[in-house]
């Protein structure tokens, strides 16, 4: 049987499209009344603290992060006291974190940079903390957005890339292209809350081995295809990985 014309308009016109406007801003107001006030988990003082507490949390679980610092920041509280310092020396406090000795090598590395070149204070600019051992632009970020209220970026960590491709915001699995793509949709003013409330959904609800789906007040908006739970069409290239 031939759909007819009119069939054919009207599911035209109903067409699922994942970047419309309105969806993005849906989802944008859903997280926002979800998570009203989220902020940084890494608990940091300042915006060095900050800095180090990020370095650290490459590969590792802030809540572990958190267990480490209070030691390394009472003993080495400003850049100044850890440029003086061996890599090697640091490396026992930071051994829990995983990739230690990289991560020690890159957080004194940064501490003599910020006394030589930024006389003692972590740079307010995005090429300035990018020049710094060990900070990318996810790190470059979360300095910028949760310690100097700059939102030049968004902070792309593993929930951040998993949930914005399962709610098809992106197509990429590249870091650097899902941020583009997430800059280009969401408007910059969204941009620091976007990725903490992004961050503690996936944590709350929408966890990697198994999503809390009819917990979610995403879920009517989001086709994912590993939903555990769903009242819309599935579609299977909505995943948090590619394969």
């Amino acid at each position: 049987m031939k759909t007819s014309p009119a069939k054919k308009l009207a599911k035209l016109h109903n067409r699922f499209e994942p970047l419309a406007p309105e969806r993005v801003a849906e989802i944008l107001r859903i997280l926002e009344r979800s998570y009203p006030s989220v902020r940084c988990a890494l608990h940091h003082e300042s915006a060095w603290q900050l800095l180090v507490a990020t370095i650290l949390s490459a590969q590792c679980t802030d809540v572990r992060v958190n267990l480490v610092t209070p030691a390394l920041f009472k003993k080495y509280p400003t850049p100044a006291s850890l440029a003086k310092l061996e890599p090697e020396a640091l490396e026992p406090l930071v051994r829990t974190t995983g990739f230690f000795r990289n991560k020690a090598k890159n957080i004194v590395g940064a501490a003599r940079k910020i006394m030589q070149q930024f006389d003692g204070a972590v740079p307010e600019q995005m090429d300035d903390l990018l020049s710094l051992p060990g900070v990318a632009r996810k790190t470059a970020n979360v300095v910028l957005g949760s310690w100097f209220g700059r939102g030049e970026g968004i902070v792309v960590d593993t929930h951040v890339h998993r949930i914005s491709r399962r709610l098809e915001l992106t197509r990429s699995d590249n870091p650097k292209h899902i941020e583009l793509d997430l800059m280009r949709i969401i408007p910059q003013v969204k941009w620091i809350d976007f990725s903490h409330q992004i961050i503690h959904h996936g944590r709350a609800l929408c966890v990697a081995r198994g999503p809390k789906c009819a917990e979610c007040p995403l879920e009517s908006r989001c086709h994912a295809a590993d939903k555990t739970w769903s009242t819309v069409e599935q579609h299977k290239g909505a995943k948090g990985k590619k394969g």
